[in-house]
């Protein structure tokens, strides 16, 4: 089984092949999606007059800071346009899938932070109030499982569920990489709009979790989130974590078959 993360923005420049793609691995051996979305949810917000405003962890990791009015259209635009839109693009093309947020049957439980340490403008280490940002918890692997016995293909959007059942923003990459730990997934894919991790603008094919943990400070921003969300996977289990472009001929079989991707394994 695989779980598969795809960005928002990426949909809409999929290959062709991908969707029918996606059937073959799913009739296969069995398929969950999460995706993100991150640049509709700027964009709305910005239209609805709200500025995004984002901030960088100690470690140099670039995040989403989600206030209240934030986290309600992250929620809008997550589990409402994006997710039914990915699931009619599978609908359309003879996929049974069925789209979900972690809020639905607690699918993704997350405990809301109470303070976020950031780097400020002078470069210090300074703390701010955690807003609606999550850290998950926990992940309803028997819910998932029972959809997946039932011959549908889950489509879970990141918004988590708190301890007072409140929203909270959660990134989708890491809730890939606990959704798949938790299902008992061997594999998570990382579809992106370049063929993996990319130093010195040369492809990075093989990594361990040692070399991935090592370089992840000196990794862009966009790509940072998932060396970290791999690392993760495997700590958590997974037996690899691959990262690959989709805007080429069959990603997910190519990436499968560790055919021009990143592959980031144990050691």
């Amino acid at each position: 089984m695989i779980t598969i993360k795809i960005g928002g923005s990426v949909v809409d420049d999929l290959d062709p092949s991908t969707v029918a793609d996606i059937k073959k691995v799913a009739d296969t051996e069995g398929i969950i999606i999460v995706h993100g979305g991150g640049k509709e949810v700027t964009r709305v917000c910005r239209q609805l007059g709200k500025e995004p405003r984002f901030v960088t962890s100690p470690g140099g990791i670039k995040s989403r800071y989600t206030d209240m009015e934030t986290v309600e259209i992250f929620t809008m635009v997550m589990s409402g346009r994006i997710n039914k839109s990915i699931v009619q693009m599978l609908q359309k093309n003879g996929i049974n899938a069925i789209g979900l947020s972690g809020v639905d049957a607690r699918i993704i439980e997350a405990d809301r932070k109470k303070r976020l340490f950031i780097k400020n403008e002078k470069g210090r280490k300074q703390a701010i109030d955690g807003g609606y940002t999550g850290k998950i918890r926990n992940v309803n692997s028997g819910f998932i499982k029972l959809l997946l016995e039932h011959g549908l293909t889950p489509v879970i959007a990141p918004v988590a569920i708190g301890a007072e059942s409140e929203f909270l923003n959660v990134d989708g990459d890491r809730a890939a990489a606990y959704v798949a730990a938790s299902v008992g997934c061997d594999k998570v894919l990382f579809i992106t709009d370049v063929d993996g991790l990319l130093i010195d603008d040369k492809l990075v094919t093989n990594l361990t979790q040692s070399e991935a943990k090592e370089i992840m400070p000196s990794i862009g921003h966009g790509m940072e989130k998932k060396i970290l969300a791999s690392t993760e996977a495997l700590d958590m289990g997974v037996r690899e974590a691959l990262i690959g472009s989709g805007r080429r001929a069959n990603p997910i079989s190519a990436a499968i078959s560790h055919d021009n991707c990143t592959v980031i394994k144990h050691g």
